[in-house]
């Protein structure tokens, strides 16, 4: 189970991530306001075993024990979210102190632990008070945000030296206001368009508050996803290349160089101003990387991509990869897709390209502790060691990579998927709220400590 670390960049940062809905719990206590995840998770259907995130992992009231567990592992730092709502409780308007009061607690601990605090501002948790008013449809959204962002930085900024802006705006966009399988809901194909612009609108009015603040080392997490054509046919190469812009550059292209790509910009909603606020220069870009998609023309027929199906209207389909491993959420395994995807981003946006950090790596794997309280999880090891070789061949090519963040520490809830789906390196059982490091949480602890040595 020995790791071979090879080498990393000086300084390189180990962590691991959480979400406020997926861990937290409480979302009846200390004054949290609803957030669009409490109004879609109790609505009949939504979400695959009934389930909600209103217990999750109890973090709220075991995040001691959860520091504990990353201290153990050796990590630099801990990637978790702040619930929107637990702060500003409709979205607007007076501060819940006692929201304040939980992650004020939270960042003495990690401090406390040597573990740098690394919040993210936004992990899809929209206000459900924002939402009954259109939510991220709604320019006036970004606005609230930005004022959201003032006074959580106001309250902890002292003690926290790396922010998040926003976590995957795109899979906002796409899965809840286009397809409606996360929340809110929405299935407005591309209607909902406008929803990504009002979030990068929002990180970027974000990034500037946090500066204005005296906050440094500022960065996003954005999900990437290379594209790979179903074949070279015109049809299949014209489909692909399409989904290549909205499924990736989309995003990064307003970040990074200021502008939409051609032809999508006049779909935007977009005012004097916005494009320059958006790039607002960052010190650090995050990219969520979890499997290739493979895209072609529209076929007839039911298809679906990772699970998701595809409703009808839109100009693709996703042929499965074939010949590689899944998950247990049936998501390809192609390791070398970290490899294609950072040298990609290196070569479209050159001396544009901030520093990199992988926000979010991770696998889904259903292993149990067995009758002695293991948890043999060795298909997450592989999953690991193959995906830090393809990062480290990343690096050997040139590309500045600052820090891997692993996808989860804790199994969680899984938004649509529930319980099902199991992302941790610690075991949780969601009855007794016991967690049990699996033998994965040792191969990571002892690849950090190699990488060190």
């Amino acid at each position: 189970m020995t790791s071979t670390p090879g080498r990393y960049p000086d300084g390189f940062v180990w962590g691991v991530s959480t979400a406020a809905y997926q861990v937290e719990g409480a979302v009846a206590e200390g004054g949290r306001g609803m957030s669009v995840w409490d109004t879609f998770t109790a609505q009949p259907g939504r979400i695959a075993d009934g389930s909600s995130g209103a217990v999750a992992c109890d973090h709220f009231h075991r995040f001691g024990e959860d520091v504990a567990l990353m201290r153990e592992l050796g990590v630099d730092s801990y990637r978790f979210s702040i619930s929107w709502s637990r702060v500003v409780p409709d979205g607007r308007g007076p501060v819940n102190s006692a929201g304040l009061d939980f992650y004020d607690r939270l960042v003495d601990e990690l401090v406390d632990a040597d573990i740098a605090p690394s919040p993210t501002l936004f992990h899809w948790d929209t206000p459900q008070a924002l939402e009954d008013e259109g939510g991220w449809l709604e320019r006036d959204t970004a606005h609230r945000y930005a004022e959201y962002v003032e006074r959580v930085v106001d309250r902890i900024g002292d003690r926290v030296s790396r922010w998040i802006s926003i976590n995957e705006p795109r899979e906002v966009t796409m899965l809840g206001y286009a397809l409606g399988v996360h929340a809110p809901g929405r299935s407005d194909l591309f209607g909902a368009l406008p929803v990504a612009h009002h979030q990068l609108l929002a990180h970027g009015l974000g990034v500037q508050a946090l500066r204005a603040a005296g906050a440094r080392d500022i960065g996003i997490a954005v999900s990437h996803s290379p594209t790979w054509r179903a074949s070279d046919s015109p049809d299949d190469v014209a489909a692909a290349d399409a989904f290549d812009v909205l499924n990736n550059w989309l995003f990064s292209d307003p970040i990074l160089t200021g502008t939409y790509p051609p032809d999508w910009a006049e779909m935007m909603p977009v005012e004097d101003g916005d494009l320059p606020t958006i790039a607002t220069p960052l010190d650090w870009y995050g990219v969520n990387y979890y499997n290739p998609t493979r895209v072609g023309a529209p076929v007839d027929g039911p298809d679906e991509v990772d699970g998701i199906a595809v409703p009808d209207g839109l100009p693709f389909s996703f042929p499965p990869i074939e010949g590689v491993p899944l998950t247990d959420f049936g998501w390809p395994v192609v390791p070398a897709g970290v490899t294609e995807l950072l040298i990609a981003l290196r070569e479209r946006y050159d001396e544009k390209l901030p520093p990199l950090m992988i926000t979010e790596n991770g696998c889904s794997y259903g292993d149990r502790p067995d009758a002695a309280g293991r948890v043999a999880d060795q298909r997450r090891i592989d999953y690991l060691d193959a995906h830090l070789r393809a990062l480290r061949a990343a690096v050997d090519a040139g590309v500045d990579v600052r820090g891997y963040f692993h996808w989860s520490i804790l199994d969680n809830f899984e938004w649509a998927a529930g319980y099902e789906q199991r992302f941790g390196l610690v075991h949780v059982d969601f009855e007794t709220q016991r967690r049990i490091p699996k033998d994965s949480f040792r191969w990571y602890a002892d690849h950090i400590a190699r990488a060190r040595a």
